[in-house]
């Protein structure tokens, strides 16, 4: 019995301290919306009635949050006094992680993902007892802008370089006129990140989300890359055939409801020759239990995001984001490609490269 009753604190435990992180992630959430971590790094230290003023809220609110952020350790106390008195910055470390949105380190892109998920929740319950699902577009802005936000440091900072370690891919990328498909392009930063790595390129990036092409190419337009690099909105089928030299699948092939159809509509859009990179979630091989952070992070994902989406679309492979190795290689082949390569790109995010020809 006293074995039982350790077990089941130990579990209160786990579950109580899983309640302070979500209460943090809600508070980052609202810090990251209303502009308040961005206030106090651009403009300063302040008080809950200058922070107010400046973002156009509500004091009362600001001065629970920036409490709430001083007590859990994102924020700090930069001069004390009464609560109308009291002023708060933020740390360094703080500021980096939640409002640099070029550093690796950013994770308030992750906050934002998941606070779409509360609006849904409704949707979500209905979906798991019907079969259904719930798109990306009817989880919003939110949900786009954090997986985008979440994504573009990686592009910016690493891709180039990943993609250079592998000779076979760098030879293709760095020919003169190359045309390269970057499909479920987003918001567009890993085709922005082609374009500028390789200016020989071509690079056009296709996605069925219209909003999301249309901040790609906005984005593309301030990152002077519009002339390089074009964007559509569209399926895989629409696509020519020979008419890339290489294809990309940036972190999409787990969310597509058929993905062997867009497979094998890529592979026809391909030259002869052609290959392909697909850049999807790092899971461990096989399902076990006790997993590590990432398999329970990925599972997260897949729960409230990455599947019902995949299922608002019937019929569908009901993938989501816990996308096994051995799985991507039998959509590969089913789809026409002969080759499946794991890719030795180590040390990126959450991701692992593969490499179908």
């Amino acid at each position: 019995m006293d074995t039982e009753r350790g077990s089941a604190t130990a579990t209160a435990e786990r579950v109580f301290q899983s309640v302070l992180g979500a209460v943090d992630l809600l508070a980052i959430f609202v810090g990251d919306r209303l502009g308040w971590y961005r206030s106090l790094v651009a403009d300063g230290p302040a008080t809950a009635a200058e922070l107010a003023a400046r973002t156009g809220t509500h004091p009362r609110y600001a001065r629970e949050w920036l409490e709430q952020q001083a007590v859990t350790g994102l924020l700090s106390v930069h001069r004390d006094g009464s609560a109308a008195e009291r002023e708060f910055a933020v740390p360094a470390a703080t500021a980096e992680v939640l409002t640099d949105e070029h550093s690796l380190e950013y994770l308030a892109p992750i906050a934002r993902l998941f606070g779409a998920v509360g609006p849904a929740l409704p949707k979500l319950l209905d979906a798991y007892r019907t079969g259904g699902g719930v798109s990306w577009d009817e989880l919003g802005d939110d949900a786009r802008e954090g997986q985008a936000d979440g994504n573009r440091p990686w592009y910016e900072k690493r891709l180039a370089a990943a993609l250079n370690d592998n000779a076979e891919v760098m030879e293709v990328l760095g020919a003169p006129g190359a045309r390269v498909l970057d499909i479920g392009c987003g918001a567009g930063w890993s085709a922005i990140a082609l374009a500028r790595a390789y200016p020989a390129a071509r690079v056009r990036g296709v996605d069925i989300d219209g909003p999301s092409v249309r901040s790609a190419v906005a984005n593309a337009a301030a990152a002077g890359v519009a002339d390089r690099v074009e964007f559509t909105m569209g399926d895989a089928a629409e696509l020519l055939a020979g008419e890339f030299d290489i294809a990309f699948a940036f972190e999409c092939v787990h969310d597509m409801p058929r993905p062997v159809e867009v497979l094998a509509a890529v592979r026809r859009a391909l030259r002869p020759g052609g290959i392909m990179v697909v850049m999807d979630e790092a899971v461990a091989p096989e399902f076990a239990p006790g997993g590590d952070d990432l398999e329970r992070l990925m599972y997260g994902f897949s729960l409230f995001v990455c599947l019902p989406d995949g299922m608002s679309s019937p019929p569908s492979a009901g993938t989501g984001t816990v996308m096994r190795a051995a799985t991507l290689r039998d959509y590969a082949l089913e789809a026409g490609f002969t080759r499946f390569d794991v890719l030795p790109i180590e040390d990126f995010g959450f991701w692992r490269f593969y490499l179908l020809g």
